[in-house]
């Protein structure tokens, strides 16, 4: 059986008995490769046992309800009897698979669905207009570290010859009465099976000037090539966010050589991924390397005529810019599944067999919300893909969740984090170490290890992250009291 490897720095997938000796596309070495379990299976009839959650609609497989349920809580009294619709689909019903979104869960889906059932006519329809390519690899085009060419994952004799049809096209309505899909520009597809890949996009705070000329985003291969187009050496840029798209869009514009400057609402770097104190080591190592960041900063309006001009902050300072980048974050496009009445929160919710709440539509990617989490994230995007591509054609494999687990690189520095690493209230307490300009933190509430957190020296990585993933009780670390004084009071 052939391996999946995930790159634990940029989140790239790897299939292959062994993991690649370099990451193709942030060139990290085999030694940041660890293996990535997803469990699919072939065309049959799935399990009818399920349980819906009486709170919040959860959908949950097996002889009996859980325990608790793993979206709001609810014991399992509040569980009901489910009727599972879609088993009722056998491989033979399945003629026309149409996926809406050709990145990295939709180009998988149809991989795995063609794999699973050679004769199923799939099509696969993208908003872009440029065949699939990796996006993880957007700011090192933008850098100038990989040509345009280097981007792409297949071309288009791949497609002819799985006998999937690539179609260049934007989703309109879908009909879910007649099971039809209408593109703007009039074509219709009918469907059997419909999979819901079309991925997120840029959040656009509402700024005054957001709308000016020179304000961008980085999401798609065209915005990359627009900011390589507005790029000199000299050019004053400003990167509202300093999240990991705003540092790495940062570098990577410096690299071309403009002028940076960072600006980051909260009062520190990456604030989903580090405490305050590993965050200013990373902001002094980055102000070592020429970069100018300003945190814990509101942005009044983008100003200037037609083109930005500046970034006026609300203490009354406006820093003059030719070019402003907008890294706030990403919404999942839900906005089609919402038209056709489909149940939608965040994202559009599905069950563990990635299944909307329609028995012919299945979700993967960004823009899906799983036991109440949309993760935004490559492993996760391929793992939801490779299951909805074999379900949709049959199959009944289960996506089971993946651990928020993060492992970065910000220019040459190493980070790591896993779960929850903020307090979440004053049962919450955090033990910190720095020493030789590394860090580790470890963050437990009410006595479980919930949260870790590194910053430089990455040889705890692995005890850390087994801490987090099996909720261990702070005295099953005595492995970890050596590394964090003060853990050993705590245990006793």
């Amino acid at each position: 059986m052939t391996k999946t490897w995930k790159c634990d720095l940029c989140g790239y997938v790897h299939n292959g008995n062994e993991a690649p000796q370099f990451c193709p596309v942030c060139g990290a070495d085999i030694s940041h490769f660890s293996i990535l379990e997803i469990k699919t299976s072939s065309p049959q009839k799935p399990a009818t046992e399920a349980w819906q959650c009486s709170i919040c609609d959860h959908i949950a497989y097996g002889s009996a309800p859980p325990d608790f349920c793993p979206v709001c809580g609810a014991a399992a009294a509040l569980f009901h009897p489910y009727e599972v619709a879609e088993a009722s689909a056998t491989f033979a019903d399945i003629r026309k698979l149409v996926i809406l979104g050709a990145g990295i869960a939709g180009l998988t889906a149809a991989e795995e669905a063609r794999r699973q059932a050679p004769e199923v006519e799939i099509t696969l329809v993208s908003r872009e207009k440029a065949l699939p390519y990796y996006r993880l690899n957007l700011t090192r085009f933008l850098a100038g570290e990989v040509a345009e060419e280097d981007l792409f994952i297949q071309n288009q004799d791949w497609f002819d010859a799985e006998k999937i049809e690539y179609l260049a096209g934007e989703a309109h309505t879908i009909d879910r009465d007649v099971r039809k899909v209408t593109l703007r520009d009039g074509r219709q597809l009918d469907y059997d099976r419909l999979i819901l890949a079309n991925g997120s996009h840029p959040f656009i705070p509402p700024i005054p000037g957001a709308n000016r000329e020179g304000v961008m985003v980085l999401r798609t291969i065209e915005h990359a090539r627009q900011l390589i187009n507005n790029l000199r050496p000299g050019c004053r840029a400003i990167i509202i966010g300093g999240g990991l798209l705003g540092l790495e869009s940062a570098w990577a514009m410096q690299r071309r050589g403009a002028d940076v400057t960072v600006l980051e609402g909260f009062g520190w770097l990456l604030p989903r991924q580090l405490p305050p104190t590993a965050a200013a080591l990373l902001l002094s190592h980055l102000q070592d390397q020429n970069m100018t960041i300003e945190c814990g900063v509101q942005i009044k309006e983008f100003t200037g005529d037609e083109a930005v001009c500046g970034v006026l902050l609300e203490d009354g300072r406006e820093i003059p810019a030719d070019l402003v980048v907008l890294a706030t974050g990403v919404r999942p496009n839900s906005h089609l599944a919402r038209q056709c009445g489909l149940k939608v929160q965040q994202g559009v919710i599905v069950n563990d067999r990635l299944f909307s709440s329609d028995e012919h539509i299945l979700a993967a990617g960004d823009v899906t919300e799983h036991q109440g989490r949309v993760y935004g994230i490559w492993p996760a995007s391929y793992a939801q893909g490779l299951i909805a591509g074999a379900n949709a054609v049959g199959g009944s494999g289960e996506f089971s969740g993946l651990p928020m687990t993060n492992r970065i690189k910000v220019l040459d520095i190493e980070l790591f984090s896993i779960g929850q690493i903020q307090a979440i209230d004053a049962s919450t307490r955090l033990f910190e170490v720095q020493s030789n300009g590394n860090y580790r933190g470890l963050a437990c509430h009410d006595g479980q290890v919930v949260g870790a957190a590194l910053y430089g020296d990455m040889q705890l990585m692995g005890l850390l992250q087994e801490a987090v993933e099996k909720g261990q009780r702070v005295q099953e670390l005595s492995g970890l009291c050596e590394h964090f004084p003060g853990l050993q009071q705590t245990a006793g």
